[in-house]
């Protein structure tokens, strides 16, 4: 078992590299290409800190490990609202300013509850995977689209703060390639960790990606939007958590369901429930002048520890 867990945690950092070193070079080649900081902030960067999420899901999937991938995707997007902008408020209170953040949060309730929608029969197939997929594809659009029309210059201004410029293209290049190397070896490491660790604990694939895999891959997001509260970049630590859930619902399980289609029975009903209410809860909490105060983060982190604890008893 220790073998398993020295697997687990190697392939969690690898990951973690890979998407740090892909947010970077992508980031910085877009900008150099004239693409707008808004727009790579929106779009670019929320990809590249779904990267773990996409890749592992695809690895798991094609072994026939369909449940590490639903289960990561689920895990990942309670993650993402629980313990990430949970942690980020608590650190610093957010008020969201940029519209198109504001915009996307129906976005995000949308493509959740059409996920549950889509699970209620037990499962993924392919041409629910390519329904995902072709939402993801008119997602990407919206978003682009939108930052492109422009926002309030100080919500432009905060997107540009927060990309980080190499200092030649070279250097972009050699991160973004270095960034998918890393992604994808630290893919293989940790699912065979986690298949080994869930066999040897009894337990299904589906709780493993929920727990150890989900926080795990959710690392990007959280250092990425905790460092946006600590510099009062609330919008794109907003940006990159809704972004990233409505990616990894569309694009991650999308394309994971027509590598093999997904059985769900693996989830109970209050993993399907916590997570859809993980994506509406954001609603009433954004409620009041678009701000997400310190006590309602330690609400949203106290409920994903009760979640957690749920899965272990």
């Amino acid at each position: 078992m220790l073998v398993d867990i020295v697997f687990v945690i190697a392939g969690l950092a690898l990951l973690a590299a890979g998407a740090e070193g892909l947010v970077r070079g992508s980031g910085a080649v877009a900008l150099r290409f004239g693409v707008a900081p808004l727009v790579v902030g929106l779009t670019i960067v929320a990809l590249g800190t779904g990267s773990p999420e996409f890749v592992l899901s695809i690895q798991a999937t094609a072994a026939g490990n369909g449940g590490i991938a639903l289960g990561n995707v689920l895990g990942s997007n309670i993650s993402n609202i629980a313990l990430v902008l949970g942690v980020a408020a608590l650190v610093r209170p957010m008020a969201v300013q940029a519209r198109l953040v504001r915009r996307e949060v129906p976005v995000m309730i949308l493509a959740t509850c059409a996920l549950a929608a889509l699970l209620w029969d037990g499962g993924l197939s392919r041409l629910d995977g390519a329904a995902l997929l072709a939402g993801a594809v008119a997602y990407v659009a919206f978003a682009y689209l939108g930052a492109r029309s422009g926002d309030s210059p100080v919500v432009v201004q905060e997107f540009d703060a927060a990309i980080e410029r190499e200092r030649s293209l070279l250097v972009e290049l050699v991160l973004v390639g270095v960034g998918l190397g890393a992604l994808l070896l630290g893919a293989t490491v940790l699912l065979r960790g986690a298949v080994a660790l869930a066999s040897e604990l009894g337990v299904s694939e589906v709780v493993v990606g929920l727990t150890v895999i989900a926080i795990g891959t959710s690392l990007p997001e959280l250092a990425t939007s905790v460092t946006a509260a600590r510099r009062r970049q609330a919008d794109v630590a907003f940006g990159n958590a809704i972004g990233s859930n409505v990616v990894n619902i569309l694009a991650v399980l999308g394309t994971a369901a027509l590598v093999r289609p997904i059985d769900a029975s693996g989830l109970r009903p209050l993993d399907v429930a916590v997570f859809l209410m993980s994506a509406v809860l954001v609603l009433p909490l954004m409620a009041r002048g678009s701000v997400l105060n310190r006590w309602e983060g330690g609400v949203l982190l106290a409920g994903y520890v009760a979640y957690i604890v749920s899965l272990a008893v």
